[in-house]
């Protein structure tokens, strides 16, 4: 699978699992540390932190290990590292304080469709 794919199949996971907002972005050509910004928001700290654990536990099921895992639940922000794909997790809060599409709007966003169910 090709890492553009796995950032999609991340997406697609936390779109399954409610996660709102989800937006990829391409840092390949502005990073020297990884290639894809996956970012969503969860509906509370609750959900951020399912949504966290879920993703590591899917994620490792197609043998992708997370290298890093910053930030709690209580604090509204949760980043995973899987090496090219950086997932940000965050409350609507907290991702309206960083918000990293700005930051990053240099950079190509991917068209993404989270599905209809």
């Amino acid at each position: 699978m090709e890492i553009k794919e796995k950032a999609i199949y991340a997406a697609d996971f936390l779109d399954s699992r409610k996660a709102a907002d989800i937006t990829i972005i391409d840092i390949a050509e502005k990073s020297g540390f990884a290639d894809y910004f996956v970012i969503a928001t969860a509906g509370s700290l609750r959900q951020l932190e399912a949504l966290s654990g879920d993703l590591e536990d899917k994620m490792v099921e197609q043998s992708w290990l997370a290298h890093h895992v910053e930030g709690k639940g209580d604090t509204g922000w949760i980043l995973l590292d899987f090496g090219d794909i950086i997932v940000n997790l965050f409350t609507e809060e907290q991702r309206n304080h960083y918000n990293l599409e700005k930051l990053w709007s240099d950079c190509i966003t991917i068209d993404y469709e989270p599905s209809k169910d």
